[in-house]
């Protein structure tokens, strides 16, 4: 979910501040994201510039705020412009757009598109809805069927019911027939979208009908802050919202933008498990090892609610970061695998080409494993 403080939670996650912190040696600044990153980006990433020793460096501007209940942080470089913008200009331009995403899918603000639209109780009535608003939602409908059906933005009901949601949190564990009852409002099949001609409708065809794009909404921030900087005509940055990033041509160091993916529960300056170069590329992380709930029976419970069983997960995966051409799909899909499970996410993205990363918990502790897809990125 969108929101301009922090936020409870996310459908799939709870959303944090974000603490960034700068690290310097003499020759590698560090960005880290630490213990406290969003539970969406569950392993800790940090951009890793490498081989700067000796090389001619760039000037890096890197601008800062809050948007989405997170922080943000965007890193850039226009020496190789005739006319740099300034980055007070800059940051005006990034803080608009982000505005505008809140505007249209933040379900904290009553006025927002969605919310008048989860809000309305007509049934088979077009709602008029912005251009952005339909393709995130075509986006997240595309990704339901992908992932089949494990990535619902429709899942809110459930999600507010086993207090994950900006409700108060549960008491007691809900019963089978408030779950049925929840679970009778969600579903894709609940809304239709429709996007023949120049204005995009939305509708329901239940009353109660609730949609929540907070699993792709962030990412879709990202590529939009990206747009804004090359409309400015800058090529070469790194954008970061909350744990999700997309990175483009070079850092200060004249090399790829780098992310390194760190096991959970390793402290900040731990071992690198993976390191990613991002060259035009997303990354997106979901998980769920540091946000959860413990019932009135001391049972852990997940943040996340799998559409298939209306319940919290309960698989042993707790992270799987995915590697994309952009951001809004690097984010739904890493929800969706994640609902999966480390079993039928791997094999979905064998099957569809995928760039994946999993953490899974075993008797050890955890270990690793990676698509071929992904491999293919580290050579």
């Amino acid at each position: 979910m969108l929101a301009e403080k922090p936020r409870p939670r996310k459908p799939r996650a709870l959303a944090f501040y974000v603490t960034i912190r700068r690290l310097k040696t003499p020759e590698h600044p560090i960005m880290h994201l630490p213990s406290a990153i969003p539970a969406l980006a569950a392993a800790l990433i940090f951009t890793l510039p490498l081989g700067a020793c000796g090389k001619k460096t760039s000037e890096q501007t890197v601008l800062q705020g809050e948007t989405m209940g997170t922080t943000y942080t965007v890193k850039y470089l226009s020496d190789d412009l005739p006319n740099p913008p300034a980055p007070e200009a800059v940051k005006k331009q990034i803080d608009g757009a982000l505005e505008e995403v809140n505007r249209q899918m933040s379900t904290y603000r009553e006025d927002s598109e969605i919310s008048r639209f989860n809000q309305m109780r007509e049934t088979r009535k077009p709602m008029p809805v912005s251009a952005d608003f339909a393709a995130v939602t075509a986006e997240a409908l595309r990704l339901n069927r992908l992932t089949q059906g494990a990535l619902d933005v429709t899942v809110g009901p459930l999600v507010n019911l086993w207090g994950f949601g900006p409700n108060k949190e549960i008491t007691r564990e809900p019963t089978q027939a408030e779950i049925d009852k929840a679970a009778a409002q969600t579903g894709t099949d609940k809304i239709i979208l429709t996007q023949n001609g120049k204005q995009a409708t939305l509708a329901k065809t239940q009353p109660e009908a609730y949609l929540d794009l907070s699993s792709i909404a962030k990412g879709f921030g990202v590529d939009k802050v990206a747009g804004e900087l090359e409309k400015l005509g800058i090529q070469n940055y790194l954008v970061e919202i909350g744990g999700e990033l997309h990175g483009k041509g070079r850092n200060a160091q004249g090399e790829p933008w780098r992310i390194g993916i760190e096991q959970p529960n390793i402290v900040q300056g731990g071992n690198t498990q993976i390191v990613v170069p991002l060259d035009n590329r997303s990354l997106a992380t979901s998980g769920d090892y540091r946000i959860f709930h413990v019932d009135p029976q001391g049972r852990r419970l997940s943040h996340i609610i799998d559409p298939k069983t209306r319940r919290p997960l309960s698989h042993r995966l707790a992270s799987i970061s995915v590697v994309a051409d952009n951001a809004t799909t690097a984010d739904g899909l890493s929800t969706g695998l994640f609902v999966l499970g480390e079993t039928e996410a791997l094999k979905l993205a064998e099957q569809q080409n995928l760039a994946v990363f999993l953490i899974i918990r075993d008797q050890n502790g955890y270990h690793t494993e990676m698509s071929g897809a992904f491999k293919k990125l580290l050579h």
